[in-house]
């Protein structure tokens, strides 16, 4: 069987394409090799059009466990719902293609990449990106455009180029990109607070340093790559393109006539329904528009509504991107780069650890923290993982449908509500110092009119602070956005929903004063230039240091819900002592998770101990228990048989009565140290707080054991 196999060299990578070799019957598609990661991609395309005026591609990026020889985890033992990784994945890969495809092309198209094969090296979202794009890029749709990704790390000064999985574990800087020729598509990048073999310190705010300097030249670097490596893949596929299939591209044909109409006798009606920031409210000004357009003169002329509905929504973006470009007044009346006024109410939720209403213009996010222990961590499974991972902070974000005036129901979350709160996860992660605890943040949208998911990140940042989470700084967000007409371009600070739909790119930044955490990209253009992205990224640090003055003077006046919020505490003993608080059968921990509602979590190999309740007094008194349970020398000293005492009562339990000691420290009264015909009315008898007398009878294990000295 001949195939074409085509080898090519990038930074740190060495791809390999082989072509006419599997899915033969789909529009296109290859079999990608790097190292031992292998991947299968293929586009398919029907040859019926959908009649609505959108782009119908779907993306399926796919994991096989046994690339890596697992079975898959849980019950049934087949793959199924797609992991966040793959949902993720599949919206990076759509985010950077969907701008290539040309205006009016309605066919419903599939992208599927597959991963067969995976040697726990390669970067699979790089390697699914260009795998994509090429088997686009040879297919039989009569279009072409080369695309390319590139990671960047840094590690100390030094930027690198496609790193390994061990050189990313010493970055603090995680940078994926994807461009076309001499434009880029798609940026996501995150700041990574430290070297995972390192404990995070108010003192070790270095890892968290990435400036607008340093992005802009790992963003060179990455557009230099990109441009080498797309002209290697149009000197390689050129001449391995499929004959291009017969397609007619749905561009509705304007009526003049209708469109001069309108825009001498509707203009200023349409600038009034703009006005009405709230979409449901314009949408319906709009249609009440299109209708009065029927009635009163259209039906005579034989328009059609809908064409009458496409020439006012054509007007409606004319007159925004013109108000704009020509006057410098964007369509709520703001400035390039003015802020919507902000408020932020904090812990309005009486019982939950943490809570922010935060609201900006016509977005509003409700963001709300859990603090919990290890035990309530969230287990992920991916390829490159021997394991399960467990992840201790969780960022969750609900758009529903009542957020922006649609009565619709809600649901599981979509690829939208994951990328959102990956998003914010990514923006707010570095900044948190706390990590021995389990925190979830859950952001759910109120009202939504411009960039909810920096909504998010900001109400998360102060959440975190009004549940007792200690950061290294708040961290605020911003969607910028861009109209541009050839030459001339204008960059919206605090977008609106109105001006992200009728305007050219998606920018979203999130960072503190001096650094950025977070940023993404998305471009309906076909790339963007270099001199946008620097005004971009300058005009968002001051759009973040506005929003920042605001939330600073809000954490200020945050009250904790000091009452309900858990305590945690960690230490270390010797691993040899695990197995006495362990006790036999497990009798002893369960004693004092239940004497003093607490959770523990215990490491056997270091002897690692955490102890988590939602009442302090709790914790510290468990803590002291164990301390005291495994000092049996120190008991000794103290101690000796025989002794008699006058103590306090502390607990009353089942199986007998803990009384505190004179010198420090707790015994046990057992119950069979009562009369056996008053045994079982224990609880009746004694209380917490009584004085009893007891005598020591004995040490063991580091328990102390008392017997009842009766009067």
């Amino acid at each position: 069987m001949p195939v074409n196999v085509i080898t090519l060299h990038q930074e740190n990578l060495v791809e390999k394409y082989t072509l006419d070799l599997i899915a033969k019957q789909s529009s296109g598609a290859l079999w990608y090799q790097n190292g031992g990661t292998v991947i299968v991609a293929s586009v398919a395309v029907d040859e019926k059009p959908v009649e609505e005026d959108f782009l119908p591609l779907t993306v399926q990026y796919i994991e096989k466990s046994y690339a890596v020889g697992k079975f898959p985890g849980g019950f049934i033992k087949r793959e199924g719902k797609p992991g966040e990784f793959e949902t993720l994945t599949s919206r990076l890969i759509d985010r950077t293609l969907r701008p290539i495809f040309p205006k009016g092309y309605t066919y419903p198209t599939q992208i599927t990449i597959m991963v067969l094969s995976y040697d726990k090296k390669s970067d699979l979202q790089v390697c699914a990106l260009n795998a994509a794009a090429n088997a686009l890029y040879i297919s039989s749709l009569p279009f072409f455009q080369a695309v390319c990704a590139v990671r960047i790390g840094k590690i100390g000064n030094r930027f690198v180029l496609n790193p390994s999985p061990e050189e990313m574990a010493q970055s603090n800087l995680d940078l994926y990109v994807s461009g076309s020729n001499d434009d880029l598509l798609m940026i996501e990048m995150r700041s990574l607070a430290h070297s995972p073999n390192t404990e995070p310190t108010n003192a070790e705010p270095s890892a968290f340093d990435i400036s607008e300097n340093d992005l802009l030249e790992a963003l060179s670097i990455a557009k230099k790559s990109i441009a080498k490596g797309c002209l290697q893949y149009q000197q390689a596929f050129d001449t391995h393109k499929l004959p291009p299939l017969d397609m007619a591209f749905n561009i509705p044909a304007e009526n003049p006539d209708i469109t001069a109409y309108i825009k001498e006798h509707f203009s200023e009606k349409i600038s009034t329904a703009i006005a009405q920031m709230a979409k449901s409210e314009r949408n319906l000004g709009l249609k009440k528009i299109a209708t009065e357009v029927f009635t009163s003169y259209g039906e005579a002329q034989g328009w059609d509504l809908k064409a009458i509905l496409r020439a006012i929504e054509a007007q409606k973006v004319k007159i925004v991107r013109e108000q704009i470009l020509s006057s410098g007044i964007r369509s709520d009346g703001r400035g390039y780069t003015d802020i919507r006024p902000i408020d932020i109410q904090t812990n309005i939720l009486p019982f939950a650890h943490g809570s922010v209403l935060f609201t900006r213009g016509q977005t509003q996010a409700l963001v709300v923290s859990t603090i919990g222990s290890e035990n309530d961590a969230q287990f992920q499974e991916s390829l490159s993982d021997k394991g399960a991972n467990k992840e201790k902070f969780m960022f969750h974000y609900n758009f529903p449908g009542f957020s922006v005036g649609e009565a619709s129901p809600i649901s599981s979350p979509n690829r939208r509500e994951l990328g959102h709160g990956n998003l914010a996860k990514r923006a707010l992660e570095a900044s948190i110092l706390e990590k021995s605890k389990t925190i979830r943040l859950v952001s759910e949208i109120m009202e939504s009119n411009g960039s909810s998911s920096m909504a998010s990140v900001c109400g998360g940042s102060l959440a975190l602070c009004a549940s007792g989470i200690p950061v290294r700084a708040l961290v605020a967000g911003v969607a910028m956005g861009l109209v541009a007409e050839g030459e001339k371009y204008a960059v919206l600070s605090d977008i609106n929903g109105l001006e992200d739909h009728d305007g050219d790119m998606d920018f979203k930044v999130a960072g503190s004063r001096n650094t950025i955490t977070a940023m993404q990209m998305d471009t309906k253009l076909k790339g963007v230039s270099f001199e946008i992205l620097e005004k971009c990224l300058f005009q968002a640090k001051n759009a973040r240091n506005h929003i920042l003055e605001i939330m600073e003077k809000a954490r200020d006046e945050i009250v904790l819900n000091t009452d309900i919020l858990p305590s945690m505490q960690a230490f270390n003993i010797h691993p040899n002592k695990i197995v006495e608080v362990i006790g036999q059968g497990g009798r002893v921990i369960k004693d004092i998770i239940e004497r003093f509602k607490v959770s523990i979590d215990l490491d056997r190999e270091n002897g690692g101990v955490k102890i988590s309740g939602s009442n302090h007094n709790g914790v510290m008194e468990a803590k002291h228990f164990i301390l005291n349970l495994i000092d049996s020398r120190a008991d000794s000293d103290k101690y000796h048989i025989g002794e008699i005492f006058e103590g306090e009562v502390k607990k009353v339990l089942d199986f007998g009565v803990f009384v505190g000691l004179p010198k420090g420290g707790d015994g046990l009264l057992h119950i069979s140290r009562f009369e056996k015909d008053k045994a079982p009315f224990i609880k009746e008898q004694i209380h917490d707080g009584d004085k009893i007398k007891c005598q020591i009878l004995g040490f063991n294990k580091g328990k102390i054991e008392l017997d009842l000295i009766k009067e």
